[in-house]
């Protein structure tokens, strides 16, 4: 199976003047754990995830001043629509995190999660 049959498509984007807050509920709202950051000034895509928030707060850091700007990964490891959900799984594992963007081209075509591939693996060996 390719990393697009299993992806998140319904992805919460926010931008780098957001604070943690904000970015914080609107990710409890949609019941996910991140959500992708795109700079308007071109700084390309990054993303924030519920560990940032924690790691922000657990630190004294006010939710409402904080910007994500300041507590996103801009590092990111970028999945093709086309990747196997086993080279997905492996670049989490590599990286250490959670969450994978996916783009085609500079195309935000949604978010591939560690629970998304467990869920079609559950569907695909177990269920079957």
């Amino acid at each position: 199976m390719q990393v697009h049959e299993a992806m998140s498509t319904a992805v919460v984007q926010v931008g780098p003047d957001h604070t943690l807050r904000q970015a914080a509920q609107l990710m409890a709202t949609r019941k996910v754990g991140s959500a992708i950051v795109v700079d308007p000034d071109g700084s390309g895509v990054g993303i924030i995830t519920e560990r940032d928030v924690l790691n922000a707060i657990g630190t004294d850091l006010d939710p409402d001043v904080e910007r994500t700007a300041a507590h996103i990964t801009w590092e990111v490891v970028y999945a093709s629509p086309n990747w196997t959900i086993e080279e997905a799984a492996s670049a989490m594992v590599r990286g250490g995190f959670r969450h994978l963007v996916v783009l085609d081209g500079d195309e935000v075509l949604g978010v591939i999660s560690v629970r998304d591939i467990i869920r079609v693996w559950v569907q695909t060996t177990i269920l079957a």
